[in-house]
């Protein structure tokens, strides 16, 4: 199988490095596109192959549209020739734009799928999110997606919502850890030696919670004492608004899903 995926930026590019160390594609079976393709000279060194997207739709088995949403009309216009010839199935991680503007961009008729992973694909750590009508497309995802971390098949409504609690989500984890690090600075630490301990038990948060299966507030319970420190850290943080803050951020992130195209 050979793998194209159009749009080789940030997130492009976490997926065909995770899909070389983790599902056991090998380089030379890796395509990737897009306009300054100067900046792929890396991938090109290590074997990946480097081209335009013509070359690609016609090397490739499956297409990974990983381009902009405001660019998504032109570049499925452009590619529909190519991908009414063959066999191919055409897999997209374009936030905003559904299965059914894509059908009728491109004008055809193959299996396809939607998904919504993070950056996190890069080192086997993803929350991939997949949707789509058609079995075939949906299972090849899957297949293609579940060593890369956690998989889950969602109604495609549910892609915008997604789309913020995996993808962007990432970002709000990120910055949540670099509070902590900075609050760890402030009580003693090196910067270097804060951020290790934050990202560190942050894992551990995450391994609790995937190990046990169990309510966050269930592991809470275990580590708050009456009167103890970790309690009182706590009720501060929600005095000023921790809780509230991350959800109407979230909130807020979901409101401009459709503006982004």
């Amino acid at each position: 199988m050979k793998i194209g995926i159009i749009g080789a930026g940030n997130i492009g590019c976490a997926l065909a490095k995770g899909l070389v160390a983790y599902g056991k594609m090998v380089p030379s079976h890796v395509y990737l596109s897009r306009k300054r393709t100067g900046l792929l000279s890396d991938f090109k060194t290590h074997g990946y192959q480097v081209t335009d997207n013509e070359t690609l739709l016609s090397s490739c088995d499956v297409i990974i549209l990983a381009v902009l949403p405001h660019q998504a009309k032109e570049i499925l216009h452009s590619m529909a020739p190519r991908l009414k010839e063959g066999e191919k199935t055409l897999i997209s991680t374009i936030a905003a734009v559904t299965i059914s503007e894509i059908r009728q961009w491109c004008g055809c008729s193959l299996p396809m799928a939607r998904i919504m992973p993070n950056i996190a694909v890069e080192y086997g750590a993803s929350m991939t999110c997949i949707a789509g009508e058609d079995e075939v497309a949906v299972q090849l995802a899957r297949q293609l997606f579940e060593p890369l971390g956690q998989v889950m098949v969602i109604r495609e409504q549910l892609m915008p919502a997604a789309t913020v609690l995996a993808a962007c989500g990432i970002a709000f984890f990120l910055r949540f850890i670099r509070a902590v690090s900075q609050g760890g600075i402030q009580i003693g630490f090196h910067a270097d030696e804060a951020g290790l301990i934050a990202a560190q038990t942050a894992r551990g948060a995450s391994e609790l919670l995937m190990k046990t299966g169990h309510h966050p507030e269930t592991e809470i319970d275990r580590v708050t004492t009456p009167m103890g420190c970790t309690i009182a850290g706590l009720n501060e943080m929600e005095h000023f608004g921790l809780t509230s803050a991350m959800i109407k951020g979230i909130l807020k992130s979901h409101s401009g899903i459709e503006d982004l195209k």
